[in-house]
């Protein structure tokens, strides 16, 4: 049974869900959770490299409080920014639905594969009617799992995520309490190209400032092109979007030396709509470097410090999940990974390129210190990765 939305709910509540949508809802949202995260996991590694995806970590969780009561339910949406008394929860799945809908259209421009799995220890019986909720709306699979053979479970979770991210996280969990009773797990795979590749005959081996102390050298890859960009006085620093063909953009954000804390603090819902509208084309000699990037977060810890405390403790209310007050979720593990390279994002083939001389004088941005990058579904606005590259060098 799936239930059909009106448009105007689902139009309501995108908007609510888009961090960059000029009339976002006035209330804080999923754009807030963004950099609320985000902010949390510089704290725990401060000048490390940070790399997660929003709507994943948030679908996940959107999707568990579906079998959440009281409190616990309460916390896991108000934590995400979302207000129950403003916006129906019902709509808060829908509109969930219909972003993991559009990012898991087959696409030939693009890759994108989202969605969840729940391991649930054997001695809980899952409730029929969640299994179905979570299906219909979050494409969840529920596989029941023996944790007293923490080995062979950890191997069914690992091999699990393994395939659904074309090897890309061949491990996601490492140690399984023999206790656990639950473990929430949520993927994103992301392959593109970009709209204009760059000519790895012009890429290059350069310096990359990591601090005042330390450089490391990077293959600089070179591009003269037009390219929305915009340059923020007030937070000095460059902004330069690059697109991606099919659905999805990239936003990246170079702060001026010693500006970095500045500009982190400054990263709310508010200051990208005002980016938006800022950006204008204009002729660039780019250099961006390639790398690969990975974080892996305990998403517990980070949560907890965003006050969602209940559903990983034994005041957990879960009974909407099988119909017992003594379920919690014992672990919430999230691993994103991203290359980027000259074709685009991840792995491509090879590409015709075609380089045309620009005549017209050009801005000169190089990406050789710390920077923020934000990959965006076109679609949906959605923030599907977020992070910072303080070392290119480190995966």
């Amino acid at each position: 049974h799936v239930r059909h939305f009106s448009k105007s709910s689902l139009d309501r509540l995108n908007q609510s869900l888009l961090p960059t949508s000029f009339e976002a809802m006035r209330s804080t949202s999923y754009a807030d959770f963004t950099f609320r995260f985000y902010k949390q996991a510089v704290l725990a590694e401060a000048d490390k490299n940070v790399f997660f995806s929003p709507i994943s970590i948030a679908t996940a969780f959107a999707m568990l409080a579906m079998g959440a009561k009281s409190a616990t339910r309460t916390q896991i949406f108000e934590g995400m920014g979302f207000s129950l008394t403003e916006v129906q929860e019902e709509d808060i799945h829908e509109s969930f639905h219909h972003h993991i809908h559009m990012m898991n259209c087959p696409n030939n421009k693009i890759q994108t594969s989202m969605g969840n799995a729940l391991f649930i220890a054997t001695k809980f019986k899952a409730l029929e009617k969640f299994l179905q909720d979570v299906k219909t709306f979050y494409e969840t699979e529920y596989f029941p799992t023996d944790f007293h053979n923490s080995k062979e479970a950890e191997k069914k979770i690992n091999g699990y995520v393994k395939k659904k991210t074309h090897g890309k996280i061949p491990e996601l969990v490492s140690y399984l309490d023999p206790n656990t009773v639950m473990v929430l797990v949520n993927y994103i795979y992301f392959k593109a190209s970009w709209e204009n590749p760059f000519d790895p005959f012009h890429t290059l081996e350069e310096d990359f400032l990591v601090d005042e102390k330390t450089s490391v050298k990077v293959s600089m890859m070179r591009r003269d092109t037009d390219y929305e960009s915009h340059y923020d006085d007030q937070l000095s620093c460059w902004l330069v979007q690059i697109p991606y063909n099919g659905n999805a953009k990239a936003l990246f954000i170079l702060p001026d030396e010693g500006k970095m804390k500045q500009l982190e603090a400054a990263l709310l819902k508010e200051t990208v709509c005002k980016w938006e509208k800022l950006l204008q084309k204009r002729t660039l000699n780019l250099y961006i470097p390639k790398f690969s990037i990975s974080g892996s977060y305990d998403v517990k810890l980070l949560f907890e410090k965003m006050g969602i405390t209940d559903v990983f403790s034994s005041h957990a209310d879960l009974s909407g999940i099988a119909g017992t007050s003594d379920l919690h979720v014992s672990q919430a593990i999230h691993k994103a990974v991203l290359n980027v390279h000259e074709n685009g994002t991840e792995a491509a083939g090879a590409t015709a390129i075609v380089v045309t001389k620009l005549l017209r004088p050009s801005t000169t941005i190089k990406f050789n210190r710390p920077f923020v990058v934000m990959i965006v579904d076109k679609a949906t606005l959605s923030t599907m990765f977020m992070g910072k590259i303080v070392n290119p060098t480190i995966k």
